[in-house]
């Protein structure tokens, strides 16, 4: 089998890690790198053996796929330059500036029959993946994302700068139409909202209520799951999960409470003070940028949909505008 041959647009903060990953996979060649940034592109290509190129158009002709990793506003213009030559993409979220740009996106990958990928990296994190096998049925999801603040992505508000990334995961693990959203947030900095609240309520009757901060002192990245008989605790930083789940003695032990009269101090004194267990299992300390940038390269090889395609990017952002509409309609007084 031939090597893939991929190409990097944009080699900033993410992009440089974009191509540092596609030059350690197997099977695949970087095969080309292009940052407007006088300099950068020739900069970064050095330290793989790639070539470098001030113009992303250089590319077409050279590659099979590409990372897209400019500035959001940017995304449209490239990832459909390269999408209507049929050149399969992984575009960085938030996958377009606007819901319009990222729908005519997914109709451009559609027609052609290109791959269209979006970087919801969080969705490969190890401890999110572990959490999928132990959880079916949320009912109250409680997520925090705080940040200090890193002087990047001024461009864009909290809520598509880090937000996103929680709003596809509980969007993932709910799989219920959205029904009622409530949020506020503030500008501390540079225009943009820093700090943003959201309540969400699907449908099915789950609950999320996600907090995000981009000017905290300290990190944060928590997610917890709560389901009648089970309670799942991620820590994305950390890359752990912990399970706690009711036990068949609890079960039994209720049972046999008598359900035609106030419960006694006798009856509460049968049920067993385990009543729950906790697991900690064993999660592998891989890097979810290199189990994305994979996945997306066999979607390519295989010709399939990738694990997180165009179409929940758009939903991701709009769920992230229905909140900043709730925000900015917010009355302070």
């Amino acid at each position: 089998m031939s090597p893939l041959r991929v190409g990097v647009v944009g080699v900033g903060h993410l992009g440089q890690h974009h191509a540092r990953l596609y030059a350690s996979l197997p099977g695949v060649t970087l095969t080309g790198i292009a940052d407007t940034a006088p300099g950068r592109a020739a900069e970064v290509a050095g330290r793989h053996g790639a070539p470098a190129f001030d113009d992303y158009r250089a590319l077409f002709g050279k590659i099979d796929a590409a990372s897209i990793a400019v500035p959001t506003i940017a995304h449209f213009d490239v990832a459909k330059a390269f999408l209507e030559r049929k050149i399969p993409v992984l575009v960085e979220k938030p996958l377009a500036k606007s819901v319009d740009e990222a729908e005519e996106l997914v109709r451009i990958a559609r027609r052609s029959g290109a791959a269209l990928a979006v970087g919801h990296v969080e969705r490969f994190n190890p401890a999110v993946v572990a959490a999928q096998k132990m959880i079916e049925r949320p009912r109250f999801i409680e997520v925090h994302r705080l940040s200090p603040f890193r002087f990047r992505s001024t461009d864009i508000d909290v809520v598509h700068d880090l937000m996103i990334h929680d709003l596809d995961i509980i969007l993932h693990f709910v799989k219920s139409p959205l029904k009622r959203l409530d949020a506020v947030g503030v500008s501390l900095l540079f225009g943009p909202e820093d700090i943003a609240n959201a309540r969400l309520e699907f449908e099915d009757g789950c609950v999320a209520n996600v907090t995000a901060s981009r000017v905290s002192d300290k990190q944060m990245r928590k997610i917890r799951l709560f389901a009648p008989d089970a309670y799942v605790s991620i820590d994305t930083l950390e890359k752990s999960v912990r399970l706690y789940r009711t036990t068949p003695q609890l079960a039994e032990a209720l049972a046999k409470l008598p359900k035609d009269r106030e419960l006694s101090l006798g009856d509460l004194a049968s049920i067993p003070r385990e009543f729950y267990a906790m697991e900690e299992p064993a999660v592998p300390d891989s890097e979810p940028l290199a189990a994305e940038l994979a996945s997306f390269v066999a979607s390519v090889r295989e010709r399939r949909d990738p694990e997180v395609p165009g179409e929940h990017g758009v939903r991701a952002m709009k769920a992230a505008e229905q909140v900043l509409h709730e925000i900015r309609g917010h009355a302070w007084k």
